[in-house]
């Protein structure tokens, strides 16, 4: 299989890491309240064909067993590049060796000029250390070759195999859209009608309500990242396991956008209730109870985002001042990164702000 030596360029990361997100919540709201006619696609089954084919994807989405064909054709083309790194780690350590023997061939070649016969064992031995390493190096690439070749075949029966399915993907889905009409139908009568309705307080506080949509709309954006960490990762794999190619950038990325993630989300979080907690007790508590102990506890909650905020900042500020790159070859911005730091403090503090007013309301009056 052909070497892949694509590297991520900067500006397409960063790029992706804004407009993607963008066009996945324009297509979303234009999609929003439509009807579905169908619930399988031709064009998610090509695209499945497309990126995944190899495993039989496009056949699992019709509910068609023979995809199963594809899985051990896979692990096989799996199986032979496993045997082609270990002979490539052969020919790495023969080539190393045949090196040091010609260096050390070239030492004895000196001590036989200067001492004669004597030297001969060590000019005998460093020739014979030469020949069979070199006879290793042989042997290892002749059984590469013999791997590579065994891999190209299953690829080219994958590659028959989908270039068929190409042409009867129209009928398979037809065929299982049939056979799914009552679950289509049954879905449709179950599916729930998604409305965000806000309360009578969020309506009468606007800046309650703006620090809500803010949070909002931040945790939406950075949710479509998750996609691209699919294809990223699957991207990986493909290169890594397939290809013999591993990149040096798809795990570097990944994490830095998680990192982001984890800290711009962290105020949408915060609003929706959902960082961890531990309830066995507080959910037994009456609501004037429960707004006293968030009261208390908004202590700790704002002494850690003033500290996550101004060590954001002290980060940010140093990180811009140098503008700082990662020490991996990939050498991708950081100052992005650490100023999102600060952002997702600011967006925390903004709710937590929120939660202490409804709070303090609860607490007085006994609602928010």
């Amino acid at each position: 299989m052909p070497n892949i030596t694509f590297i991520m360029p900067h500006w397409l990361y960063w790029s992706g890491l804004i407009l993607l997100p963008v066009f996945a919540m324009v297509i979303v709201r234009k999609q929003r309240g439509t009807q579905v006619d169908d619930i399988l696609s031709i064009k998610i089954s090509y695209m499945l064909l497309a990126f995944c084919g190899f495993i039989g994807m496009h056949r699992f989405y019709v509910k068609s067993a023979l995809g199963l064909i594809y899985i051990p054709l896979f692990v096989a083309i799996l199986y032979c590049n496993s045997n082609i790194r270990k002979s490539d780690v052969l020919v790495s350590a023969a080539r190393s060796n045949i090196s040091i023997g010609e260096f050390m061939l070239e030492r004895a070649q000196k001590d036989f000029d200067k001492n004669g016969d004597s030297a001969l064992p060590k000019l005998e031995q460093a020739k014979r250390d030469i020949e069979t390493n070199k006879r290793l190096m042989v042997e290892a690439n002749v059984v590469a070759e013999q791997w590579e070749l065994w891999v190209r075949i299953f690829a080219f029966v994958i590659l028959g195999l989908l270039i068929i399915d190409a042409f009867l993907l129209p009928n398979l889905v037809a065929k299982c859209a049939v056979k799914e009409a009552d679950t289509i139908a049954k879905l449709r009568e179950t599916m729930p009608e998604q409305e965000a309705i806000l309360s009578k307080d969020e309506q009468l506080n606007q800046w309650f309500y703006y620090i809500d949509k803010v949070n909002g709309y931040v945790g939406e954006f950075v949710c479509y990242w998750a996609i691209i960490a699919v294809f990223v990762y699957y991207y990986e794999v493909l290169v890594r396991y397939v290809f013999n190619s591993p990149t040096n950038w798809a795990h570097e990325s990944m994490y830095l956008m998680f990192g982001m993630q984890y800290v711009l989300a962290a105020g949408f979080t915060h609003r929706e209730g959902s960082h961890v907690h531990v309830d066995v007790l507080y959910h037994t508590f009456s609501d004037r109870t429960k707004a006293a102990i968030g009261l208390f506890t908004s202590i700790f909650f704002f002494i850690f985002v003033i500290a996550l905020f101004w060590t954001g900042w002290v980060f940010a500020s140093d990180s811009i001042g140098v503008w700082e790159v990662s020490f991996t070859e990939w050498a991708i911005q950081y100052w992005p990164v650490k100023i999102t730091m600060g952002i997702g403090a600011i967006l925390l503090f903004l709710d937590g702000i929120i939660k202490v007013v409804k709070d303090f309301n609860t607490l007085r009056v006994g609602r928010a």
